[in-house]
């Protein structure tokens, strides 16, 4: 079956290259990976006659054979969305679901198959609903002897059962919530199947089981925030002024992250404090966070002092957040004054359904970014370090000042300074968050000029992804470290870290913090240390 095999692979590969752009020709295939998330359905007649069939299936994946495991030869290769059925004696069988990709290279998945002539025995069955998708049923049934399970969920005009293996898990999302009985039969390869009938109940999901995104950083003068925790808010706005709506109004707590409930949503107005008003002429989009189990769409209305309301409806997507970003001038272009909002209003379709609202605020795209290069020499950025690590575990101080020593390898005009008191940690430091992720086509060396008052300081390199899931010191989980050492003291050089030798390193991951570590490794003595022109090179 070789040349079967090379057939279709050649008749992929045409078809590949005749689809590609000439500015695409010189695709690398073999820096595509292999074949990933490989598994199969495994399916037998009730007849005794053990024929079972394979339904293939993954990602990457151009074709497939299967190893069946009883001595026999290889099934012939097939493409995806095709099967392979194979009679087997009784008994326990280690089959192999061999999947190939587009540049020859293969994954392998062992599957075992029970081929019983005894009908299924001792069924169990076990019933979850999602936590966070609504009406969404997870049904997972093992039975002895048995190879796979139907389940008939018992939805009006959903005759058709939803296969699984014996042992696996299947989902259903129901149209509607409710109580619904299902059905599972559990089978072998005898003629006699085994069943459990079951009612359960699809639920509505009310509440958002994650946080929304996080907002990126930015300078202050680049947003108005209304409401979240990431930038600094406009005070005394009442989010729940009495207009005589039907909505009611809770600030949820997850896990520590407050968001806004409104509930039995009609409208319902957020009103700035008395006699305040923000001019938003010089922002381009207001944003907010909105989830929801059941609410089709929203209308957010921004008010002037002087010249009335206008809406922008927006659609939900139910069970997740929808992130909005409406332009400022889609309020303007109806004819707004944006200079003097004082008032927000939101209006739901339709009326009396449940939403989740976070990170309420305007924002600009900003002339100049926290981002790599680093050199502190704007006059309109503000560079907010943290220090962190003194003996009460406290912050050492950190700050941008000018350039203590305009000589030799840096003479420019200001410098970050960090003092490592006496006493400090071992692990004393200093961060700054970016406002945009480091972009690795420009370098994945990074060099930082130093200003060390000793030679052998182990100078520690740190980048970490803030959003990403905290430890249990509440530190970022995704990040790379890399080290060098001074090697001339009382003078500027140039140190270069390597990202591509540092453990946990990868291009894939949007950095968004730089930390530094001097002396790392020593206990503070009172030494003061400079740092300069962080940046990127090949």
């Amino acid at each position: 079956m070789k040349k079967i095999h090379s057939i279709i692979s050649i008749f992929v590969l045409a078809l590949f290259f005749s689809c590609s752009s000439d500015e695409n020709s010189d695709i690398d295939l073999e820096g595509l990976s292999a074949p990933t998330n490989i598994s199969a359905l495994t399916t037998v007649t009730q007849d005794n006659t053990g024929k079972v069939t394979f339904v293939p299936k993954g990602e990457g994946v151009t074709q497939y054979k299967i190893n069946f495991g009883d001595g026999s030869a290889d099934s012939d290769y097939i493409g995806t969305g095709s099967t392979v059925a194979h009679i087997y004696k009784e008994g326990v069988y280690k089959s192999k679901i061999i999947a190939m990709g587009i540049n020859g290279k293969t994954t392998e998945v062992e599957k075992e198959v029970v081929v019983s002539f005894k009908a299924p025995e001792n069924l169990v069955v076990e019933v979850t609903n999602d936590l966070s998708v609504s009406k969404k049923i997870t049904v997972k049934a093992t039975a002895d002897f048995a190879l796979f399970y139907d389940v008939y969920f018992g939805e009006t005009g959903k005759p058709d059962p939803v296969s699984g293996n014996n042992g696996e898990s299947v989902s259903y999302t129901y149209q509607q919530a409710g109580v619904y009985t299902i059905r599972v039969v559990s089978k072998s390869a005898a003629v006699k199947t085994t069943e459990k009938t079951i009612e359960v109940t699809a639920k509505l999901v009310l509440n958002p089981t994650t946080s929304a995104p996080a907002p990126p950083n930015r300078q202050a003068g680049d947003v108005i925030s209304i409401y979240g925790s990431k930038y600094t808010n406009v005070a005394g706005t009442n989010f729940f002024p009495n207009w005589g709506q039907s909505t009611t109004f809770t600030e949820f707590d997850l896990a520590g992250d407050k968001i806004i409930n409104y509930n039995n949503l009609n409208y319902e107005g957020i009103a700035l404090a008395d006699n305040v008003t923000i001019d938003v002429s010089g922002m381009e989009y207001f944003h907010m966070d909105v989830w929801t189990a059941d609410l089709d769409k929203i209308d957010t209305f921004l008010i002037s002092k002087t010249n009335g309301e206008k809406p922008v409806s927006k659609n939900l997507t139910a069970n997740q957040w929808t992130s909005i970003d409406i332009p400022i001038s889609a309020f303007t272009s109806q004819g707004l004054t944006v200079a003097d909002i004082f008032q927000l209003k939101l209006v739901g379709t339709p009326a009396g359904k449940n939403v989740f609202i976070d990170n309420i605020y305007f924002y600009k795209t900003a002339a100049q970014s926290v981002e790599l290069p680093l050199d502190f020499e704007s006059a309109t950025l503000t560079y907010t370090w943290g220090g962190f690590g003194d003996a009460n575990f406290g912050p050492i101080p950190v700050s941008v000042v000018t350039n203590p020593d305009k000589t030799g390898a840096n003479v420019s005009n200001k410098v970050v300074k960090i003092e490592k008191l006496s006493g400090a940690q071992v692990w004393a430091g200093a961060s700054i968050n970016l406002e945009k992720t480091i972009d690795f086509t420009k370098g994945t060396t990074v060099k930082v000029n130093v200003w060390s008052p000793k030679v052998g300081a182990d100078i520690l390199y740190k980048m970490e992804v803030s959003t990403s899931p905290k430890d249990g010191n509440g530190n970022p989980t995704v990040f790379f470290e890399a080290h060098a050492t001074t090697t001339v003291a009382n003078a500027w050089q140039v140190l270069t870290f390597d990202l591509t030798a540092a453990p946990g390193f990868s291009t894939a991951n949007k950095y968004d913090r730089v930390i530094l570590f001097p002396d790392f490794g020593q206990m503070g003595t009172g030494a003061v240390y400079y740092f300069d022109d962080i940046k990127q090179s090949n």
